[in-house]
């Protein structure tokens, strides 16, 4: 028995280095940091629903006897979508002249998908109507 167990009954514990108490601040540091992260997620309420909006971003061009319809969607919602559905009606004095549809993988929160339409039949001589038919969440 050495005399620091003998005076105590249980052996001394040696202190801790500067490079232990460093690493444990770090640690618990990173901890903290990522614990107010979640909670402050949690209480601006990040989760909402996606929301899929359609912009028109470039005039109608013809290449080759076809017109393109470029367009830009966007997710300013809080969730990603899948599965996108984006239908485009073409009407030409009140009748549907053609129609078309693009399915995209997935947007996730705040991004940007750019794409395109392409018809037959010139988009500016009648109404052209594009929208968002549904989609699905993860």
């Amino acid at each position: 028995m050495t005399d620091i167990e003998a005076k105590n009954g249980d052996p001394k514990k040696p202190s801790r280095s500067l490079a232990e108490w460093l690493s444990f601040g770090i640690s618990s540091l990173i901890v903290g940091i990522t614990a107010g992260l979640v909670i402050y997620s949690w209480a601006t309420g990040q989760n909402s629903p996606p929301i899929l909006t359609i912009q028109r971003t470039e005039p109608v061009r013809e290449v080759g006897g076809q017109f393109y319809v470029p367009f830009e969607i966007f997710n300013t919602g809080g969730e990603t979508a899948e599965s996108v559905q984006v239908i485009a009606e073409l009407k030409v004095k009140t009748a549907v002249q053609e129609s078309g549809d693009l399915q995209i993988d997935f947007l996730s929160e705040g991004e940007t998908e750019k794409a395109a339409f392409v018809f037959k039949t010139d988009p500016r001589q009648g109404d052209l109507v594009m929208r968002v038919a549904s989609y699905k969440t993860p």
